[in-house]
């Protein structure tokens, strides 16, 4: 079986990398990660790579003038290994328009609330702000425009009484890390498209 090559850029602890890995590891995953990208060389989620010796590579962000041209070298590293998706898994930086149009409808990106709803950095708060009673997780390719892009799949979880971030955030996080594989095999398997827009899955 022919895999899809990922590429995985992170910033932080990579718990979403760590899912990926995990269900890459599953023989019939029809996926496999070629290379993780950090723009902090104190990730703790590289070290989740290099123990399962995926190859990875720091692009430090504070070592470049302007977001061009570090996301030319992120572009660079990325098509030196073949990858074929990108994965954002808390990269906690904005990509370029440049980069995003190098790669349409090949960027994936996981974000803790049902987008359209509570984008940005906050999601949680807002959440919890607003007194809806349902939130959960959005898998979506990526677009110039932050958190826009076409949906691929959600997941949703309950917001309790007594729910404050960290607790909400932990409950949305066990959806993310069965959601963001499973987007990732439905592209791979080719049953995802984007028309209008809009992501369709076949079947």
């Amino acid at each position: 079986m022919t895999k899809l090559k990922l590429g995985v850029l992170i910033s932080g602890r990579g718990s979403n990398l760590q899912a990926l890995i995990d269900a890459c590891a599953v023989a019939d995953y029809p996926a496999e990660i070629v290379i993780v990208i950090s723009n902090r060389p104190n990730a703790r989620g590289l070290e989740r790579a290099v123990a399962v010796g995926i190859p990875i590579q720091v692009i430090e962000h504070t070592a470049y003038s302007d977001r061009e041209n570090f996301d030319r070298d992120v572009d660079a590293a990325l098509r030196t290994v073949g990858v074929e998706l990108v994965c954002l898994a808390g990269f906690m930086r904005l990509l370029s328009a440049w980069l995003v149009e190098q790669w349409p409808d090949r960027i994936v990106n996981i974000h803790p609330s049902l987008l359209p709803a509570f984008k940005g950095t906050d999601s949680h708060a807002q959440v919890l702000a607003a007194g809806v009673e349902v939130s959960g997780c959005t898998v979506h390719f990526v677009v110039p425009e932050m958190d826009a892009g076409p949906i691929i799949l959600q997941a949703e979880v309950p917001v309790l009484p007594g729910d404050d971030e960290d607790s909400l955030a932990a409950r949305v996080l066990t959806a993310e890390h069965q959601c963001y594989p499973h987007a990732v095999r439905l592209i791979a398997e080719n049953r995802v498209t984007v028309t209008d827009g809009r992501a369709v899955i076949a079947n």
